[in-house]
């Protein structure tokens, strides 16, 4: 097939990575990076050019388009290509309100009976206040649109509150979901889906916070490891029956059917499982890890999905673990400079070692590779268990420098 990946991300070149190792597709990305360019051919459309994207895709012929962020998603970028023709594996901008909005989310999984914190929706600070009563140890705060991951607050007191319904009500104004807050081990849970069948893929557990130790600042992610320790057995099952099938089994009855990655952010919660959110896409940094688990022909299983016809027969998962870690630049998530060259990466080690370097925000600047983002590379490493799987990984990492270059130290260990 001829296979169009969207997006420039770490998320997006794992992507273009699974499906090369499958199916000899002939792979284009839009607009793609560095680290992809050497596996597919890279076009200067944004990932936002919903016109542009379907043109190219017409203009190449796709057999299949796989969009990597939420943007064009929620946007419409499955609906346009539809109606060009042009097969799409990523939910309709229907579905994908699932990540659109807080809110909906909840409604949906309320009306699907899928286990969910309890919480409301306010459009004015003074409402969340009123409702929080000054106890804020108790409630999550969460921006009820998109927020690259960054629109979720856990504030311990009065001043943290204060910063925090700044940011989501900028000029007074917003829609932000007051949220009973549950207490537990987060694990993330995505799965292939295609109207009401789907296959879940091994759980991982994405690390947010900047710093060791769980501190600081959260951001999009700073690494992943899969499987996650510690998870229950039996919890694949569970998140089949009790959230994937219920979720598409409501979205088909208000006849709209997935097709597309389902990621669902569960916490082990001692009142049992629970859904913290959904996106609709593979999540980011945990794509990195999980997707170095597929094996077999991820284009075929991708293209059944998106066609209504699932058929997951050609894919399997492999034995043993995988880590990633992020190598960020310094100040990330806050502002940070770029255009510091990148060296060490082609002695970090490859498919054959098992490590895979993935670009998540870099540039080619007068022939030499720079850093262009806050989270630069993702490092990532397969092994036959997690210690071997981290230790390649970490390996790799003090292979590669660049100015500022920072990244967690206790990747897996919490």
């Amino acid at each position: 097939m001829r296979i169009l990946v969207i997006g420039s991300g770490g998320r997006e070149h794992a992507i273009v990575h699974a499906l090369s190792r499958g199916g000899g597709h002939e792979l284009h990305a839009a607009p793609g990076n560095p680290g992809m360019a050497a596996t597919c051919d890279c076009h200067p459309v944004r990932a936002d050019d919903i016109e542009g994207l379907v043109g190219l895709s017409s203009r190449l012929g796709a057999d299949l388009v796989v969009p990597g962020p939420e943007a064009p998603l929620v946007a419409g970028i499955a609906d346009a290509l539809e109606a060009a023709g042009t097969p799409c594996f990523g939910p309709s901008a229907a579905c994908a309100m699932l990540e659109g909005s807080k809110w909906f989310a909840k409604e949906l999984m309320a009306a699907a009976g899928v286990p969910t914190a309890p919480g409301r929706l306010f459009s004015t600070p003074a409402g969340v206040l009123e409702a929080a009563g000054g106890s804020w140890g108790g409630w999550v705060l969460k921006d009820d649109g998109l927020a690259a991951g960054k629109g979720v607050f856990l504030p311990d007191g009065d001043g943290e509150a204060s910063e925090a319904l700044g940011r989501l009500f900028p000029g007074g104004r917003g829609r932000v979901v007051l949220e009973k807050r549950l207490h537990g081990r987060e694990v993330s849970m995505m799965a292939l889906c295609s109207g009401e069948e789907a296959f879940v893929l091994p759980p991982s557990r994405d690390h947010k916070r900047a710093f060791d130790g769980d501190r600081g600042p959260n951001t999009g992610g700073m690494g992943a490891v899969c499987p996650a320790p510690g998870i229950p057995e039996g919890l694949s099952d569970w998140a089949l029956s009790s959230v994937f099938r219920p979720v598409l089994e409501e979205l088909h009855r208000r006849g709209t059917d997935y097709r597309g990655v389902l990621y669902a952010g569960l916490i082990l919660a001692h009142e049992g499982p629970a859904v913290l959110e959904f996106n609709c896409r593979f999540g980011d940094p945990e794509a990195q890890a999980v997707l170095a688990l597929l094996e077999g022909d991820a284009g075929a299983a991708f293209l059944s999905c998106a066609r209504g016809n699932p058929d997951f027969s050609g894919i399997g998962i492999l034995p043993g673990a995988s880590a990633c870690v992020v190598m960020a630049s310094e100040g990330y998530p806050g502002a940070y400079r770029s255009g510091f060259r990148i060296d060490g990466i082609d002695s970090a080690g490859d498919d054959d070692t098992g490590v895979t370097v993935f670009h998540a925000g870099t540039a080619m600047s007068d022939g030499s590779l720079v850093t262009a983002g806050g989270r630069v590379l993702g490092v990532t490493g397969t092994g036959a268990g997690l210690g071997e799987a981290l230790a390649k990984t970490y390996a790799a990492v003090r292979t590669i420098t660049f100015r500022g270059a920072c990244w967690r130290k206790d990747i897996g260990a919490t």
